[in-house]
């Protein structure tokens, strides 16, 4: 799903990147960018959007507009994949916490769909997705993207993503955007008649848990994407969960699991540890509850 994640607008927030960092975002033809999409989490398609200060981190209030990645861009045929198991059967579950991967998969294998439609993965494959339902959460099943949109670091930058953007729809408490290098971060649809992640508690600085075979990453919700398409990590999530992080050739095509705790936030949002003790506390009562 390598399409831009979608940021809105707040009239009066400078974004300003340190002009030590690498690489200043290339400017794309116009073909390879789309028109930007109007919606927001938790808001009705189409609302209009007023001015006002800079939100604060982990509100659900956008900060600044951003073009869609082109469906031009290559979809994931990826060379790139998981660190291997050393043999299968014998690897330990690997979390940042007690809560092992295995606990939170025998606890998703069916769904009760909440979203009136599916979601598509890549720009140009079919929509197979539901979001589904559980009690304290919400889960998809399905591939990781890189988002290395933020601050530009020395692997997320214009010159190692020519699609990166500076800023992410969610801010820190500084009021600068997120670091995807260093920042476990989900990017979540935006809010439509499919599904309003909003309605079902799921809003900036909420806390999941994102697990892909024998590992588990506590993140938080730190993008948004467009309203049709699902599956996607910040750079760190994916080396978190030891897939190639590449923003241009990372990721994988299928097989991650993203639950998000409805109500819940890490505060501040980029305090990684806040999210790790609220999603080990929330993980063990999903766990116990479902």
């Amino acid at each position: 799903m390598r399409v831009p994640t979608l940021t809105l607008a707040a009239a009066g927030v400078a974004l300003i990147a340190p002009a030590t960092l690498p690489g200043a975002a290339a400017a794309l033809p116009p073909e390879a960018r789309t028109a930007a999409h109007g919606e927001g989490i938790g808001a009705d398609p189409g609302a209009g959007r007023g001015a006002g200060p800079a939100p604060a981190a982990g509100r659900d209030v956008p900060a600044v507009v951003r073009p869609e990645r082109g469906a031009t861009t290559p979809s994931r045929g990826r060379t790139a994949t998981a660190r291997p198991r050393t043999a299968a059967g014998t690897a330990q579950d690997r979390a940042e916490g007690a809560v092992t991967a295995a606990d939170l998969l025998a606890k998703v294998g069916t769904c009760a769909e909440i979203s009136s439609g599916r979601y598509r993965t890549d720009a140009n494959s079919p929509a197979t997705v539901p979001v589904c339902g559980a009690q304290g959460a919400v889960f998809w099943k399905a591939d990781l993207d890189i988002d290395c949109d933020g601050q530009a670091t020395v692997h997320c930058n214009g010159q190692a993503d020519p699609l990166y953007s500076p800023s992410t729809a969610y801010v820190q408490s500084d009021g600068q955007p997120l670091n995807a290098e260093t920042l476990p971060y989900i990017v979540v649809p935006a809010a439509s008649s499919r599904w309003s992640p909003g309605a079902s508690g799921v809003r900036g600085g909420s806390v999941a848990a994102v697990v892909y075979q024998d590992r588990v990453q506590y993140a938080v919700v730190g993008d948004t994407g467009p309203s049709d398409l699902i599956g996607e990590a910040s750079y760190a999530t994916a080396r978190g969960l030891g897939i190639s992080s590449g923003p241009s050739d990372g990721g994988v095509p299928s097989g991650v699991t993203y639950i998000v705790f409805k109500d819940s936030v890490a505060d501040p949002i980029e305090d990684h540890q806040a999210a790790v003790s609220t999603g080990e506390r929330l993980a063990r009562q999903f766990v116990a509850d479902n």
